[in-house]
This record gives C-alpha cells, structure tokens and sequence, in this order.
C-alpha cells in the first residue's frame, strides 16, 4: 500500500492546494494567514530530497503516514497486547481512502495527523507508566500540532477528560507536568503568535469567519457531511468505527478509564462538533481527518475487550466479521480508486470529479507561455489564489506570477521580481468569470483581450480561462488593510465583507 502511495504520488499532478502549501515552501517567514508553517516544513522536508516534483512535493504525507500506522500499532499494543487488534489497528487506515490513498495528497492535516497520534502515545505512555514526565512529551507534540493546523485545539477536551474525569484527577492537579506541558505546547506555537501578533492577529480573525459562519440549516450541507465520512472513511468501516468508539465512551466513563476516556472523546466531541456545524455550514472534505486515526486505535482496542469483558458471543462474533468486512472492502475501494486515476481513461464523474476538477493546468501553462513570448509580457497577474499557485508551480518561478487581489494570503512573502514587473506589460490569466469581476473597477490598468483557453480533463471540459494583455500599470504588493485588492477569500468563494477582518 506504501508503494501504491508512492506511485500515486509520482504520477498524479497537483491539485490547486498542494500547489498552493509548495508556495508557502519557497517563503522564509514565520507563519501564514490560513495555516501555521507545519505544512510548509514538511514539504521542505520531501523537496529537499526529490527536487520541485510531485513526489517531492508529497514524500512527507507518505512518510507521515508509516509514522502514523506505527504509533497506532504501539498504543494497541500496550493496551491490548493482542496480536490481531494491533493489525486492525494498522489495517484500518489502509481501508480509508482518506488514508489509505489520500495521505499521499499533502494537507496541513496531513501534517498534524502524525504529531496528534504522538500527543495521545505519549499519554498512553503516561496513564500506564504513571510517569508525569510524559506530559512534558505529550506537550511538545500538541505544540508541533497546533504548528501544523489550528483544529488540533480540538483534542483539548479529550485531555482535559483524561486528567480530570479518572480517579487520580487531584495528583494531576497538584503536579507541574501538566501546566510545564501546556507552557512547551505554547512555546512551540509561538512562531504563530509572534507573526499574528505583528500582523494584527489576522490568522485568528480570518479562521473566525470559519467558525463562526452562519448561513441557515440545511439538509444539503448534513448530507454532505456524513456522506463525506462514508466515502472517505468507509461505508463500512465507519459505522465499525463508531460502534467502537461508542463502547470505548460507555467503558471509560463508566470506569473511569484514562485511556479509553482519551481516545473516544478526542473523536466523539471533533466528530459531534462537526455536525453540528454541517446544519449550517458546509464542512470541508479534510477537515475530519485529523480524528479518525485515533478512532481507528480505539475500534481495535473495542475488538480485543470484548471477550475479556464477557460481552455475548454473538455480538463479539458479528463485531469481528464487520471489522474483517471493512479491512477487506476498504482496501480494494482503495486499490479500484487509485487504478480509476492512474490507468482508467475515462471519467464518471464529471465536473464534480475532485482530481479531475483540478486537472488540465498545464493547457493553460502552454497557452500563457505562447502569449508570453507573443506579446513581450514579462509576468503574469491572476485573481484567483488556485490559478496563481498552479502558473507559479508549472512555471517554477522562471516568470513573476502575482495575483493582484487577496493580498493579505501574501503578507511577508519575498520579492516576486518587481525588476521584471515594473514598467514591463503583463499578461492576465483568469478563470471565467473572474476576467469580468468588478474588482477590476478599482485596478487602472489597460486590457487588451487576447484569447481563451479551455482547461480539459480527460476530454471534459473543466474552467475557461481569459488571457489578457495588461499594460499602464504596477501591481501593489501590499495595497491598504482598507483595499479590495488586500481582502482574501472566505469559506470556499465568498469575499469577507468586512475589511477590519482582515
């Protein structure tokens, strides 16, 4: 599976994000206005090896995910000490395409997973040790979370059940440990305050939009959300998983069990979370992925208590057989998904494919190269962060791609080349409609209508772009907080409204 992975990787182009997290690689600065640096550092990580390539680019989930599978093969067994719960434990993430295939899609989550799985060892480790000095380590791995994404704040009240719910909750209390980890979680983290800090908290304001948004129930966005976890969990393995889950809920708070206490609310409360939030809001494909690894650990662990605690036999036999049924239908839904992107020629799922509706850039890489060496342009300008990060990848930064408007995504960011910008014409490439936005009202520059390219995958037409020639005018790298040119995107297409957010 590691080596599907790989090939996957090597062979599947970009998707607009990872294109997007590699331009964060290619920048010295302390953190992001919509993700801390995690991801950035990771992909580092795999260029540094394999060069500006896809695989390069992606070698950090692949290894994120071995890291992964083996810490949740030693949580299961230190608690179990079962040989076929510790291979469910590792087979299960397999049977995900959100893991099993897609870990090898580099993500912020991707990034978290490994150092939020080495955050809940490290407290296994705790609560069977009864050693404090674990929380000094699980600490340094909630602040290299955090590093990674802002959601591992969702695990907060997993840890706090654990040391206060069980029966030594006044040790804990008593002990620095707890309080000299929260001080390192912080410490880590710090790289993001200092940067929000110098730019007017802009990260928690801008992620606030998304926590705080509100568009009326709708029966449309919890569809999406639970059909999401089925496609991408399993159809399946997540009701194993839940049932599991639920179990290991009953069982530690009944006996007031650390561990099982830790690992099914550090699922359950994300997962509730999220659907409450999906009444209102549509929840992002990877949003959940940070918590199913820790269910999955849990679902394995359900699997060996059961006939310890003397639970019916029937019901032991039939949480087996749908584990089993998981593992096996999970993986060959995985395998027929990879060979449907790798080898298949065909597409059956249209504009909605999620690597298809993303493919195709490089038509429109070849189409703006010949209008480059046609016109005399010497950069290109876009209005749209996806379209700016695929031309800046595909060109590998041998021609200035600026996108003009969304500033705030760019602050601190290095000098794109103004020498090759200033006083030279530029070429506007824009996925239709953007080409007639009236953002263009407040931008002073002459637009000569060049020609349209059509962005294909796999004979289906995807976007039409506009390219235009643009001259008589400087693009400002930091344009005014009170600019339409500084405001970014919120919650999938939807301009902020308020300039003070950003």
């Amino acid at each position: 599976m590691t080596v599907l992975r790989i090939v996957y990787a090597s062979a599947i182009e970009l998707r607009t994000d990872e294109a997007y997290y590699w331009t964060f690689s290619r920048e010295n600065v302390l953190s992001f206005l919509d993700h801390p640096p995690g991801i950035a550092w990771l992909i580092r990580f795999g260029t540094a090896m394999f060069g500006d390539t896809a695989l390069g680019v992606r070698f950090g989930g692949i290894v994120a995910m071995l890291v992964t599978q083996l810490l949740l093969a030693d949580i299961v067994r230190r608690i179990t000490h079962d040989t076929r719960a510790i291979a469910f434990a590792v087979l299960m993430p397999e049977a995900a395409l959100y893991y099993g295939l897609l870990m090898s899609k580099v993500s912020p989550d991707v990034a978290m997973i490994p150092f939020a799985v080495a955050m809940m060892w490290s407290l296994v480790r705790l609560a069977q040790s009864g050693d404090g000095r674990w929380w000094l380590a699980a600490g340094l791995f909630a602040g290299l979370s955090l590093l990674s994404k802002f959601t591992a704040i969702m695990f907060a009240p997993a840890v706090l059940a654990f040391a206060l719910v069980p029966d030594w909750r006044w040790r804990w209390l008593r002990s620095p440990y707890p309080y000299l980890a929260a001080l390192i979680a912080i410490a880590v983290f710090s790289p993001v305050l200092i940067w929000n800090a110098q730019h007017e908290w802009a990260s928690f304001r801008f992620q606030l939009v998304r926590a705080t948004a509100n568009y009326g129930i709708s029966i449309r966005t919890i569809g999406d959300y639970i059909g999401l976890q089925f496609g991408l969990v399993g159809f399946v393995l997540l009701p194993v998983v839940l049932s599991g889950l639920t179990l290991t809920a009953w069982r530690g708070y009944r006996m007031r069990e650390p561990v099982a206490i830790l690992l099914s609310t550090a699922v359950l409360v994300p997962f509730l979370y999220f659907l409450w939030k999906s009444l209102t809001l549509r929840v992002g494909d990877t949003w959940p992925m940070f918590m199913w690894p820790v269910g999955f650990a849990a679902a394995a662990i359900n699997i060996a208590m059961l006939p310890r605690e003397n639970w019916p036999q029937w019901m032991i036999g039939s949480t087996l057989f749908w584990a089993r049924t998981a593992v096996i239908t999970g993986i060959s839904f995985v395998v027929a998904v990879f060979l449907y992107y790798t080898v298949a020629p065909w597409n059956f799922i249209g504009k909605v494919d999620p690597i298809g509706g993303e493919a195709g850039y490089e038509q429109v890489m070849a189409r703006a190269q010949a209008e480059l060496e046609k016109t005399g342009a010497t950069w290109i300008a876009t209005t749209d962060y996806r379209t700016y990060a695929m031309l800046r990848w595909l060109f590998r930064d041998r021609v200035p791609v600026i996108e003009i408007n969304e500033r705030g995504r760019f602050q601190g960011f290095r000098d794109p080349g103004m020498d090759r910008i200033r006083g030279h014409a530029g070429l506007y490439v824009g996925r239709e409609p953007d080409d007639r936005s009236s953002l263009w009202d407040s931008i002073p520059a002459k637009r000569e209508p060049l020609t349209r390219v059509e962005r294909r995958w796999r004979g289906l037409v995807m976007d039409t772009y506009a390219l235009e020639k643009l001259t008589g005018w400087t693009p400002e790298l930091s344009p005014p907080k009170d600019s339409p040119l500084f405001a970014w995107r919120v919650l999938a297409s939807v301009f902020s409204r308020a300039p003070q957010a950003a």
